[in-house]
């Protein structure tokens, strides 16, 4: 289920504010009934019109995306800095970004126009993982990464138990590359977590979506999911994250 103006945002009929103006003014039916309730929730079987035309939905389509650093995890941006559509002039659907990347972070990001799958992959429970590789500064010991595996308290609450592993060094930068695996998504999360430990990011890419990685491509790059990796994503997704890890 989901809200009736997201629902017509993404079959492309107007934006997601144009479309809540549209139900205010009382110019959409569902199922045959006027709604002028904004907290409305529709599901796939309901039908839905605008100005009396029925709404048809797009055909669902999903990416995968080597976002670059320097660009908006969004759709659209108010300070007109280049965001993740701007490198998918050529898709007449209207996708958007399943979760975010930070600004100065690249890496590993889906995008749909699939709202039951983009809610499913981004739900705390469903814990998909995704792994990080950071460059930070100074050489963590192992009983501060260990602070990480069991979890941190940040401003926000406690991070769930993450994976650690130590790449490389470098003594004369004083750096150190480390691969952190979460599957949570607050804001800044990896960030915040090396900086709770001594040790601020330098450089952060997400080279890890569950199963999903970047192999072959370069920043900027994308690709279309097959059909398989689709489904194998809902299926993780789905699945008890213990019996995953089992």
């Amino acid at each position: 289920m989901e809200r009736l103006q997201k629902v017509i945002a993404h079959a492309g009929l107007a934006s997601r504010r144009k479309a809540e103006e549209l139900i205010l003014e009382g110019k959409v039916k569902v199922n045959g009934k006027v709604v002028k309730e904004l907290g409305v929730k529709v599901g796939p079987n309901d039908k839905v019109e605008v100005n009396e035309v029925p709404l048809e939905k797009e055909a669902p389509v999903y990416f995968l995306f080597y976002k670059p650093r320097g660009v908006i995890s969004a759709v659209s941006d108010d300070k007109n800095r280049k965001v993740v559509t701007d490198y998918f002039p050529y898709i007449n659907e209207r996708i958007y970004p399943v979760g975010r990347l930070d600004y100065d972070t690249s890496g590993l990001l889906v995008l749909t126009n699939d709202g039951e799958f983009a809610n499913t992959l981004m739900h705390p429970k469903h814990e998909v993982d995704k792994v990080y590789v950071a460059k930070v500064k100074g050489m963590p010991l192992r009983e501060s990464l260990k602070k990480l595996e069991k979890g941190i308290k940040l401003e926000d609450g406690k991070t769930a138990p993450a994976k650690t592993r130590v790449l490389s060094t470098d003594k004369k930068k004083e750096t150190a590359i480390v691969e952190i695996t979460i599957h949570e998504g607050r804001n800044r999360q990896v960030r915040r977590m090396f900086e709770a430990i001594g040790h601020p990011v330098i450089k952060l890419k997400r080279e890890q979506y569950g199963f999903l990685t970047l192999d072959g491509l370069t920043a900027g790059d994308s690709r279309e999911l097959t059909p398989h990796e689709v489904k194998l994503m809902r299926t993780m997704a789905s699945t008890d994250p213990k019996q995953r890890r089992m």
